[in-house]
């Protein structure tokens, strides 16, 4: 099981937004971890009926830090951001996506979360998300969810891989 990296106990005294923002970037790296030491074929390899990979659930972290933190934030249509219409087509694998490449595409999503987010607060309203105008804190809480549902398959598909070996 991918451990969760030690938290900062000055996170204990921080405010709400800065515990947010320290739970949300620990779930990144977590799901970003899932994919260390794999080989190509291993990040790609199929053990459920689903289109869930190892490196599928990354690619689709980026696509929800974009759904999250661009779309719902700026408005602008999936279309104009350039990521699928559906989150099932988000796992979709090109054959030009390897490791290195969904990686980097992740890690610019959370780089650019972060510089959306930094001038917003919790109480903040966002507009563009298809539900309707929502909380920021709801956004917090519903990646939080979403983040830590994909890192636990990707514990799972992992243990499996590792247990192939």
């Amino acid at each position: 099981m991918t451990a969760m990296p030690s938290m900062d106990p000055r996170v204990f005294d921080a405010d709400l937004r800065e515990q947010f923002d320290t739970f949300l970037d620990e779930h990144r790296s977590a799901l970003e971890g899932c994919l260390d030491g794999l080989t190509e074929a291993e990040a790609r390899a199929s053990l459920v009926p689903s289109r869930t990979t190892l490196l599928g659930l990354v690619k689709h972290g980026a696509f929800i830090e974009r759904v999250w933190f661009d779309e719902a934030i700026t408005c602008r249509s999936r279309h104009e951001i350039g990521i699928p219409a559906t989150p099932d087509e988000s796992f979709v694998l090109d054959s030009g996506d390897r490791i290195e490449s969904v990686l980097m595409a992740y890690r610019k999503a959370c780089e650019d979360s972060r510089r959306a987010l930094a001038p917003l607060a919790l109480d903040d309203v966002v507009r563009g998300n298809r539900r309707g105008p929502l909380p920021l804190r709801w956004v917090f809480l519903h990646m939080l969810r979403e983040l830590a549902q994909h890192c636990g398959h990707a514990d799972i598909l992992r243990e499996q891989i590792l247990a192939s070996r």
